[in-house]
């Protein structure tokens, strides 16, 4: 585990903030400019944990692409 990899939830929460909104593949482009490349594996099971605790939604929309959001409370 890198140093940065605490931080890729936050900044995954960060984007959502800002932008409502994205597809997994383009969040996990955001990750990537911040923190370099975590791994895809990494990043899913960030998205996973993350949809556990109730941080995000995740929605599966045509073919493999996903709809990712912040939960609302």
């Amino acid at each position: 585990m890198h140093v940065n990899d605490r931080l890729i939830p936050t900044t995954i929460f960060e984007a959502l903030g800002k932008s409502g909104a994205l597809t997994a593949d383009s969040l996990y482009k955001r990750v990537k400019k911040i923190h370099g490349d975590p791994g895809s594996k990494y990043f899913n099971d960030t998205l996973m944990t993350m949809e556990l605790q109730g941080l995000v939604r995740v929605y599966r929309m045509s073919g493999d692409k996903r709809r990712v959001e912040l939960a609302r409370r």
